[in-house]
């Protein structure tokens, strides 16, 4: 008996609604003039503020400032791991593997030129080099960083 009642409590759910058809959107009200609020376009009455100077707030003299400060700071910081890795590639541990990807740049430079096309990559020959420069600044790195 609670099977019986259970699926008919369900036909008469399903059986009640509608069928989903999709509305046209409300008519009035609406303006397609304006843009969406997602959008980045102005209203002819925004534009028309601008150019009136409404809608402006005042301007900041210290705001300069600050942006100023920030950018001095952003160029103050630099990544040492660049300048150790550049050091660490110089050195007599990674030189194979610069020798190698320079001999590699040198043949790949010379197919461009010649055929207008390379027959090879010289990716192999980087990630040795970079696996070198990277394995000898790790010990560098940590004694620099704070």
């Amino acid at each position: 008996m609670g099977l019986t009642n259970l699926l008919t409590d369900l036909w008469d759910t399903l059986s009640t609604h509608p069928a989903a058809d999709a509305e046209a959107p409300p008519s009035g009200g609406t303006s397609s003039k304006l843009p969406a609020s997602a959008t980045d376009e102005e209203s002819g009455e925004e534009a028309d503020q601008k150019e009136d100077g409404e809608g402006e707030q005042g301007h900041n003299p210290g705001e300069k400032e600050d942006e100023d400060e920030e950018e001095e700071a952003e160029e103050e910081l630099q990544d040492p791991k660049l300048k150790i890795e550049e050091e660490c590639m110089a050195t007599k541990e990674c030189a194979p593997a610069k020798h190698h990807y320079d001999e590699c740049v040198e043949r790949v430079t010379g197919q461009i030129e010649s055929d207008g096309k390379a027959k090879e990559d010289c990716v192999e020959e980087f990630f040795h080099l970079t696996h070198c420069a990277t394995n000898c600044a790790a010990p560098k790195l940590f004694k620099v960083l704070k």
